[in-house]
């Protein structure tokens, strides 16, 4: 269905598209405007205000996870493999694995790497970079310890990153959760994007916040009272 629908004009005229709302306020706000007939995803887009050189991104813990699991592929030798199997890896291997990725598979959802095997992982990277799965210090996915990145995976581990127009946009929820639980995933994200504040920004760092179902109109959240 196009923004155009007439569903999405009806979910327009609940609210001022002008007006900004706290939280609590806003997430009652988005439940209500949800028409679609599936489980929408509850997304939020977070702008900066970062210059050119700047680059916000890291990962974290959602409070409360959603969706379904992730298949997790770890590519590691001797003992790493049966750590990350019995931690609960879809997959695990080495050259098993590489040469099937080179041949185009694809079937797993994350990949985490030992850093001993990132001089052939690094190889990969025209099949898993423009995926965005190639494994990464920075995000946790580049580890020994392969047991505790598997655990946070699966807990509810998501990645953010401010693209080039400097906005963090993830999906943080589905609009069948709890209220409480939506609110309480945003705001882990929220506090763990305000950490990464470049260090020689000056002036204010967040620019705006919008929440959105899949289908449905965004909703501005003022920002300023979760800091």
């Amino acid at each position: 269905m196009s923004k155009s629908g007439k569903k999405y004009r009806e979910a327009l005229k609940k609210y001022d598209k002008t007006e900004m709302f706290d939280l609590d306020s806003g997430v009652s706000l988005l439940k209500e405007c949800a028409f679609a007939k599936f489980d929408e995803t509850v997304e939020m887009s977070l702008r900066l205000r970062l210059k050119k050189s700047h680059t916000v991104r890291d990962t974290v813990v959602l409070p409360n996870n959603f969706g379904k699991e992730k298949k997790i592929l770890v590519i590691a030798k001797g003992d790493k493999v049966k750590e990350a199997l019995e931690a609960g890896a879809a997959y695990a291997g080495d050259e098993e694995y590489i040469d099937k990725i080179k041949g185009g598979w694809i079937d797993f959802d994350v990949v985490v790497a030992t850093p001993d095997m990132m001089k052939e992982v690094g190889k990969l990277g025209p099949v898993l970079g423009k995926r965005g799965l190639m494994p990464n210090p920075k995000t946790g996915t580049v580890t020994q310890d392969v047991k505790g990145a598997i655990g946070e995976l699966k807990k509810g581990r998501v990645e953010f990153r401010a693209d080039k127009t400097g906005v963090v946009h993830l999906g943080i929820g589905k609009i069948s959760m709890d209220k409480e639980m939506i609110k309480e995933n945003l705001k882990a994200v929220f506090e763990e994007v305000l950490k990464k504040r470049p260090s020689d920004l000056k002036g204010d760092y967040i620019g705006s916040l919008y929440i959105s179902s899949t289908m449905g109109p965004g909703i501005k959240i003022n920002s300023k009272v979760l800091i």
